[in-house]
This record gives C-alpha cells, structure tokens and sequence, in this order.
C-alpha cells in the first residue's frame, strides 16, 4: 500500500513536470530583429539622383528575410515613401515592440552630411535617429549607413539627456560606409553600392571565418573594411563604433 502511494505521488510530480515544460515551451521568447530598411535614390528634382540606393535597401531586407524568417519584423521606405517623418514613425513603431533580448537595426542608403542623412524630403539628423533608436528596449541596436560622409556623424552633438541613457544602456553599433572625407561609392555596372555589396555578402555568411554561424561586430567589420578598400583601391573605408564588444552578435545565418 505504501508503495502504491509513492507511485502515485512519483505519477503526479511527473506530469506536473511535464505539464511545466509543455507551458514553458509554448510561452518561451524567441528573440526577434526589428529592421527599418530605407533606400532613397529619385531625390525631388533630377540633379542629386543615385542609382542603386532603393537596390541596397531591398537587398538588405531580402538577405534578413532569408536568414531569420519569422524572427524579423521589417518596414522597407523607398524612395518617395522615405520622408523624413516615415522613417522617425516606422523606427517608433517597429523598435517600441523590441524586449531585451531582441534587436533593433536600421539600414539607410542614400545620401548623407556631416549630422547623419538625407531623407527623400530633406535632413534626417542622427540626434533624432538615437531618439527613436532609443524607443527600444532592447540590448543591441545597430545602424548600417550607404551615405556619403556618414563616417561625420560620429561629430554629431549629444542627444537630449534620456535618449542618450538609453543609448548609453545599451550595445550600439554604427557601421558607416565611409571616413568623414570620403564619398561612398556606386557603380552603373553593380547591383549595389560598394559598402553594401560587401555587407551583404558578409551577412550572407562570408564574413563567418570561423564557421559557427553567427557573425560577430568584428567578423564583420574586418570582411567589409578589407573588400570595400580593395575595391576602391583604397579610396573608400568603412568605419564602425560605438558601445559594444567585438562579439556583438550581429547575424546568426
């Protein structure tokens, strides 16, 4: 009879267990990435217009897309779509879902000066890409910047005091396409600007040089900087910085 109850007992503490891990598997977080990708080739009027922006932006999008599936959560701006006031909403909306152990990221090609971007209709200024890059509370954010002179927006004046806290709580990468005296370079026979034909290829699982596929910061940064300089003949060198370790997971592919 006794040992008929400790069976019984053992029987109980056995499903309550099972009944446990069956609720922790279905409420269990997957970690997400939240993109923003924007692209802006057809400026107003004809005189500023680049050709593979709006291809960088969607080349990026499709390359997150195929490695993280419904891990991602994405807004893609083209063109006209990326205003100054779309990017800012889209970048709240999207990063306010993000909990700590997700990742928020924007990616911009187009044109660029000394505070941060050229929006379709006008400045896009990094001060108000840290505030909205702020909204999330996640641990990792980073920016990936196709722009002329992005590399100046490391001069750019603090943001207001409890943006940048929470910046400063956080791991924050910005790889920019270029130094602050140097153009970021484009061709009529690429798919895509210099800085992101190698970003991609490296978040494609060439920049994984030891195979474990995940890409850290410095796997990347060190694929990018050597293919970009090689094939600028060393006009064109992408930077990175910001609050973060070199293995900052950047991509699991």
């Amino acid at each position: 009879m006794h040992t008929s109850d400790t069976l019984s007992r053992h029987l109980i503490l056995l499903r309550s267990l099972a009944i446990v891990l069956m609720l922790m598997c279905f409420t269990q977080h997957e970690a997400k990435v939240y993109l923003v990708s924007v692209g802006v080739a057809d400026y107003p009027g004809d005189k500023i217009d680049l050709k593979v922006p709006t291809r960088d932006a969607r080349t990026i999008t499709y390359i997150y897309y195929k490695n993280l599936k419904k891990e991602l959560d994405y807004r893609q701006l083209l063109d006209e779509q990326a205003t100054t006031e779309n990017i800012i909403s889209a970048m709240k909306e999207l990063y306010a879902k993000a909990t700590e152990d997700d990742q928020v990221v924007l990616f911009f090609s187009g044109h660029g000066f000394q505070g941060g971007f050229y929006a379709y209709n006008g400045y896009l200024g990094y001060t108000d890409v840290r505030e909205a890059m702020a909204t999330g509370k996640c641990k990792n954010k980073m920016i990936f910047a196709d722009a002329c002179f992005s590399g100046k927006i490391r001069t750019e004046e603090k943001a207001d005091t409890l943006a940048e806290n929470n910046i400063r709580k956080s791991n924050v990468m910005l790889f920019l396409s270029s130094r602050s005296n140097e153009v970021s370079n484009e061709r009529s026979d690429m798919k895509n600007g210099y800085f992101t034909t190698y970003l991609g290829k490296g978040l494609k699982g060439a920049a994984d040089t030891n195979s474990d596929r995940v890409i850290t910061a410095k796997e990347l940064f060190d694929y990018v900087h050597k293919g970009v300089a090689e094939l600028s003949w060393n006009a064109q060198h992408p930077v990175m910085w910001g609050n973060f370790p070199d293995d900052m997971v950047v991509m699991k592919w």
